[in-house]
């Protein structure tokens, strides 16, 4: 009975689409309670696998209509839950449900709520199915599905002008992706004549030659526009901005991890192609890149939720550098990031939406000394901000550190300078992830008030709730990180290691030939430790060492000067001169655009060149795209024939 669970958590979802649809008029009771209902026991069927396929070592296979292989080739489509799979829905899961509850109070405004839930449960069906599916081919209808639904649910509050734009620009840049995905799943069928993951693996068998190279690149790129690698990334800003906030908090917890998923499966897997240096150093380059310019471009935003989006684009950059270091525990720290992302960034995002709902507004110019209105959010985004700024105990602390290690430990053992730099990169970014959260925390809940705000109060439950849960999870996953290395990380990276497993009980032993030896000669990169400990003496003096030189470089490029220019750079504005005593008191809160307005100055030059690269011309965005899936294709034709 338990192999039908995946495949009824996803049909009962899409079920549950059409059930809003149908009778969602009728009463918001009924439209309501069966978007959650469904999520719930979606929820449960999920939860259910746990220990069949994380603590017993399971995977589960089902064949659609029971089409199973005849003759050596898989003719159905077949869902594979392997440890890795589990590990991903159950972040889908979890996060779609607590955007359901919180979305009950949040909406409490909104029209076309029918709508809503319907586009909600289809996007939450299609990323579960993408997760679970051990078909190709089916792989890129859910990307498909994915795409469209989370166009919609961008443009869902159309009435704002950034609405229908940023529906516009992730319809064409996902568009783009998704053609680029297309084409490599057709080249792979021209040479394997199958689309099921398990027999593709086992009939490429980490060999490539011209064809299978070009379908990896194009896979490899369509997939990294679905995690908003740089440069890749556009999209995003303005998607999870327009984007109702439980919506942007499923972009960020559960559309990109399926990108990242996408990429874990395609190079551990499917083309077991991680023991190549080339790719290695393409992956941890792309990610140190993406973390870097992510956090940069955050540190001077004064939109609360656009702050977040791009702080989401560079959290991606350390899950990407961690699992392109091809060890098991990069692997094991890219999963852990992954997970606490999905929580502190939900999380995050869940506050965004809080705030939004009490004031109107998320300008961090306009806000200011909300604690004593909203204790509970703002408790919850003190968490969030400590998590993913990396500040033990919480969890973002526990992934990081993992990072760390794992990206130090590389760089010794192979002696390049590309992993070095990258350790630095990762110690710096944690630094001014900090810095930029110090600013929200000044702008938003401390500092003097708006005096527009003084009627503000705490949401309604139906959203502490959600934002309490994961503010716990976030405590909980860092004290406890063991448990959740050995019961969810170590399962979930043996599982992408050990790729004959999934390969024989994907086929059920049914394979014949030279596909069935090619499969057997899999062998794992390397084993996954029984556990995980942050004490080692000398790691920690190198982290103390790196992170006082992030910080020294950090406060070399920003030093102030008194005072401000005005704007046509006449005179100085007295609200940032330096006092000694007897000024007049004004009211001077120091707002989101003030706070480390030093450093944008200083690093004008840059920020004059990503003001440009972020052009908002969607044209512009496209020639990124088809730029950065040319680096990836070239390189992997040069290096890895």
């Amino acid at each position: 009975m338990i192999q039908h669970f995946p495949v009824m958590a996803v049909m009962l979802l899409f079920l549950g689409a059409f059930l809003v649809a149908i009778f969602g008029r009728i009463s918001p009771v009924i439209r309501d309670g069966i978007a959650i209902i469904t999520a719930t026991i979606s929820l449960i069927l999920i939860y259910a696998l746990i220990k069949p396929v994380m603590i017993d070592g399971q995977i589960i296979s089902y064949w659609m209509g029971n089409w199973e292989p005849v003759n050596g080739y898989a003719i159905g489509i077949g869902y594979e839950v392997d440890a890795l799979g589990l590990f991903f829905a159950l972040l889908v899961v979890t996060t779609f449900w607590l955007s359901g509850v919180y979305s009950l109070g949040y909406l409490k405004n909104d029209e076309n709520k029918m709508h809503y839930y319907t586009l909600y449960l289809m996007l939450s069906a299609s990323v579960l199915g993408l997760v679970l599916t051990g078909d190709l081919f089916n792989m890129f209808i859910m990307i498909e599905i994915m795409t469209f639904a989370s166009v919609a649910l961008t443009a869902f509050r159309n009435r704002q002008a950034i609405a229908l734009e940023a529906a516009f620009k992730y319809l064409v840049l996902g568009s783009i992706g998704s053609s680029m995905t297309l084409a490599g799943v057709a080249l792979i069928y021209r040479v394997c004549h199958t689309l099921n993951m398990a027999q593709i693996s086992a009939i490429i068998g980490g060999q490539f030659n011209l064809t299978t190279l070009m379908a990896f690149g194009l896979i490899l790129s369509g997939l990294a526009v679905k995690s908003y690698i740089v440069p890749f990334h556009t999209p995003a800003a303005d998607a999870y901005t327009a984007a109702p906030t439980s919506i942007s908090m499923i972009f960020s917890g559960m559309v990109n991890k399926a990108g990242v998923y996408g990429i874990i499966r395609m190079v551990y897997v499917v083309f077991r192609a991680m023991d190549r240096s080339s790719l290695q150093i393409l992956l941890v380059v792309f990610g140190a890149v993406t973390m870097f310019i992510g956090v940069t471009m955050a540190l001077t935003q004064h939109e609360f939720k656009r702050l977040l989006a791009f702080h989401s684009i560079s959290q991606i950059g350390y899950v990407i550098t961690a699992i392109g270091l091809g060890t098991a525990l990069g692997l094991n720290a890219g999963l852990f990031h992954a997970m606490n992302h999905t929580l502190f960034k939900g999380l995050l995002f869940l506050t965004a939406g809080a705030v939004l709902t009490a004031t109107g507004t998320t300008n961090l110019d306009k806000l200011g000394g909300l604690s004593k209105k909203m204790p509970v959010t703002t408790v919850c985004f003190l968490v969030g901000a400590f998590s993913i700024s990396g500040l033990p105990p919480f969890n973002g602390f526990a992934s990081k550190w993992m990072i760390y290690q794992a990206i130090y430990t590389r760089a010794v053992q192979s002696g390049n300078i590309i992993f070095a730099a990258a350790t630095v990169t990762a110690l710096i970014v944690s630094v001014m992830t900090l810095a930029s959260f110090i600013k929200v925390t000044q702008a938003v809940f401390f500092g003097q008030a708006n005096p527009e705000h003084t009627d503000v109060k705490e949401v309604p439950l139906s959203m502490r709730i959600p934002m309490i849960i994961m503010a716990v999870l976030c405590v909980l996953t860092g004290v406890f990180y063991n448990v959740v290395y050995r019961f969810l990380l170590a399962p979930a990276a043996q599982a992408a290691l050990s790729v004959r497993n999934y390969i024989d009980m994907m086929m059920n032993d049914r394979m014949t030939g030279a596909s069935y030896s090619a499969a057997a000669g899999v062998t794992d990169i390397e084993s996954v430790p029984a556990s995980f400990s942050f004490w080692n003496p000398i790691v920690w003096l190198l982290l103390f060492v790196v992170i006082f030189l992030g910080v020294y470089i950090f406060m070399a490029t920003s030093k102030s000067t008194r005072g401000r220019m005005l704007e046509g750079g006449e005179g100085y504005d007295p609200k940032y001169a330096t006092f000694f005593s007897g000024e007049q008191e004004e009211f001077s809160q120091v707002g989101g655009s003030d706070l480390f307005w030093g450093f944008k100055t200083d690093w004008k030059g840059y920020y004059r060149i990503m003001q440009g690269l972020h052009s908002g011309i969607v044209t512009d965005y496209a020639s990124y795209i088809v730029i950065g899936a040319a680096i990836i294709i070239l390189v992997i034709f040069i290096c890895m024939r």
